[in-house]
């Protein structure tokens, strides 16, 4: 994050409070960081069988538990011919929840189950497979632990022939994951990175698969023990590469696969503090690529349904990478200036209908421009303040990242704070001055200070658009660190200008 410019001996005693001030943010930011890295998107996801007919099976009892027990003892002692009637008729009362507790708290239930999953009559395997999804897809977290006899071969079949049976089993493996950290330990000692990997590799042109495998990875991913056990096996296995190969801008790919595979970088990033052997993949690069992409596509005009659920992922791996990405290499990780034209698009096409996707935008450049001096001076010459400073009338903490990306362009070179003043953007913060948020009077306050310092013209300016009596006003606010910045600019920088 940016810093005040260094002030003399007498005028850091006079604000020392500002570095308080700026420590408090900083844990503030922190802490945003935080809600953000922690709101996860577990879910369950139920594969419909859209192209099977559903059969009806007449059942002597009306109630789901009832029905249950009784296809569960025909499915022991009825004829193998007839097995796969019943099973296809158990996958559907499965779908009930009491059903499903009664089910595995039958005996040998599960294990039944695993056997004709495992058998050699293939289309009773593939219906104890939809019993087995069902089963998966459960409200009750103690379904998950019961499925566990079945993990192992619900992973060896991933490297099967059949395509939907292998999109069955991910989807079943995913579901699996969120209710029990004993089931990810379970699956991860079973081998399932590697399994997903291999599968991710042989199956790279199948979309429906390559969006399953990322599913499941995301599912694992999400775990407060991920940093420890999951995510140094997913960094020295092949997926991180595999992940990225999929993010591309290539319509034909499907947006489904490159959500998800742009989400399972994203768990891979905000869980983890090292990021270099991401940074060597070229994560930030394809990131920032695709991002550039999808901002020319909004400027066209082309908002494709679902485009907003890849950008989401996308700015939140480019935005916590940067940090990490030394400044010399970031023109050779994020590429030319695109992307900063790109972020502004993309800032004032989701402006009115996702104001909170338009804040997201903002902070990756807001983290862009505090990394480096070359991005804040494209800022300026490619006239992108002048489409900023609107966004400081905007409220739902847009307004606020703006004016720290224009504090970051600020903080770096007296020439930049020249620019702004011949840019207009006191005139801005006249008007900033007036609000009620006090984040962002401070913050207006910060700027302020460092243009004034810049610039005699700016104090002279400042002054003439009746900057003095704002100032005065503030100085009986209640806000403190508010009240002291004031009175020191007032009465350091701009009284001999009356």
């Amino acid at each position: 994050m940016w810093k005040l410019r260094k002030l003399n001996r007498k005028a850091a005693q006079q604000i020392g409070s500002m570095e308080e001030f700026r420590l408090k943010r900083r844990e503030k930011e922190k802490a945003l960081r935080q809600a953000r890295r922690d709101k996860q998107l577990v879910s369950k996801r139920l594969l419909l069988n859209e192209d099977e007919e559903q059969l009806e099976v007449s059942m002597e009892t009306t109630s789901g538990e009832q029905d249950v027990v009784g296809l569960f003892h025909k499915l022991r002692h009825t004829n193998p011919e007839k097995k796969e009637v019943h099973l296809r008729a158990l996958s559907n009362v499965l779908r009930d929840p009491s059903a499903q507790l009664t089910f595995i708290k039958l005996e040998n239930s599960v294990h039944l189950l695993v056997g004709l999953f495992t058998g050699s009559d293939a289309q009773c395997r593939l219906q104890a497979a939809r019993c087995l999804h069902e089963l998966s897809h459960s409200p009750h977290t103690n379904v998950a632990a019961a499925c566990l006899p079945a993990t192992p071969y619900l992973l060896t079949y991933l490297s099967g022939q059949s395509t939907k049976f292998t999109e069955l089993c991910l989807y079943t493996l995913g579901n699996l994951c969120p209710d029990s950290e004993g089931v990810k330990e379970k699956l991860l000692a079973q081998g399932i990175i590697p399994a997903l990997a291999s599968c991710f590799e042989n199956q790279k042109h199948n979309l429906a698969v390559v969006e399953a495998v990322g599913f499941t990875l995301s599912q694992l991913l999400q775990t407060s023990t991920a940093a420890e056990k999951a995510i140094p096996m997913v960094l020295a296995s092949s997926l991180p590469s595999q992940l990225l190969s999929v993010l591309t801008p290539d319509p034909e790919f499907g947006l489904g696969a490159v959500i998800e595979c742009a989400w399972c970088l994203h768990y891979l990033i905000c869980s983890s503090e090292d990021h270099r052997v991401l940074l060597a993949h070229g994560a930030l690069r394809h990131c920032s690529s695709l991002l550039v992409t999808l901002g020319g596509a909004v400027a066209c005009g082309n908002k494709e349904e679902g485009m907003e659920l890849l950008i989401w992922p996308l700015l939140r791996c480019v935005g916590n990478l940067l940090p990490s990405c030394p400044v010399e290499d970031l023109r050779s990780q994020v590429g030319d200036f695109d992307l900063l034209v790109a972020l502004c698009e993309l800032v004032h096409a989701y402006l009115h209908i996702q104001p909170a996707l338009a804040r997201e935008t903002a902070w990756v450049l807001n983290n862009l421009t505090a990394h480096s001096s070359e991005f804040c001076s494209a800022v300026l010459t490619f006239n992108l303040v002048q489409r900023l400073v609107p966004l400081l009338h905007f409220s739902q903490g847009i307004n606020t990242m703006v004016l720290r990306i224009l504090a970051n362009i600020a903080h770096k070179k007296k020439e930049f704070c020249v620019q702004l003043l011949e840019l207009g953007l006191l005139s801005a913060l006249c008007a900033t001055l007036k609000m009620t948020e006090p984040e962002m009077v401070t913050l207006s306050l910060d700027v302020l200070f460092m243009m004034i310092v810049s610039s005699p013209q700016a104090a002279e300016q400042f002054v003439r658009l009746g900057g003095l009596s704002l100032l005065e006003a503030i100085q009986y606010n209640s806000e403190g660190q508010m009240r002291r910045r004031a009175t020191y600019l007032l009465e350091q920088h701009l009284l001999t200008y009356q």
